[in-house]
């Protein structure tokens, strides 16, 4: 393979979503598998308000990867349920949970190894893992995809709506925990509407919303 040296910064676009975002590399941490469910503690920050500024790859998005003058490296790739993706002479590589510009500078990283300062570019071509769910009473049930900053409001009115049954105080959104435990956060329908502070909450991908 040619060895080139020059040193650039590592360039993303996402052709799935309009925004350019940057982070310093981090390691996404292990989610395990569900070991029950729980009330969110009372002291716990609220869900409400906050949405992800970054874009974070998940599993079964599909990704090109590209290395500048490097075609036998350079492919369109899917990242695996576990959360990987293989490359030639790197194997196996975390991709989910990593910021594109992450996962762009662990690939660089590695192919130092092999190349003089490469310069990889990472582009999330299709978006499948950004998904939330929507059950119980309301006019369609099933599957969204999830918006930047989308909330339980506006995924309840691309749900058609609450059913006449519905039980507007009793609604909550089912979130998966860092120690893999489902947390429930309550949501009050009415108080949502009529603007109370803090309570619409800002969906995160793989949230349930329930309406009884």
């Amino acid at each position: 393979m040619t060895r080139f040296l020059s040193s650039s910064a590592v360039v993303f676009c996402l052709a799935a979503a309009p925004w350019l975002v940057s982070a310093p590399q981090r390691t996404p941490s292990a989610r395990p598998k569900s070991a029950g469910t729980q009330e969110a503690p009372k002291g716990e920050a609220s869900p409400a308000a906050r949405s992800p500024a970054l874009y974070e790859i998940g599993p079964m998005d599909v990704l090109d990867i590209s290395v500048w003058k490097e075609p036998d490296v350079s492919r369109s790739v899917t990242v695996r349920p576990d959360g990987k993706i293989s490359l030639p002479l790197l194997n196996d590589i975390q991709a989910a949970g990593f910021t594109p510009m992450d996962l762009a500078a662990a690939i660089r990283q590695k192919l130092r190894t092999f190349l003089t300062d490469p310069q990889v570019t990472v582009t999330v071509t299709t978006v499948n893992s950004q998904r939330v769910y929507v059950i119980g009473e309301v006019s369609r049930p099933g599957t969204l995809t999830l918006l930047p900053g989308m909330t339980v409001l506006q995924a309840l009115a691309s749900a058609g709506g609450l059913s006449q049954f519905a039980n507007q105080k009793k609604i909550y959104v089912l979130r998966t925990g860092p120690e893999g435990k489902e947390v429930r956060h309550p949501f009050n329908y009415k108080e949502a509407i009529r603007g109370s502070l803090g309570q619409d909450i800002t969906l995160r991908p793989g949230d349930t919303i329930v309406v009884p």
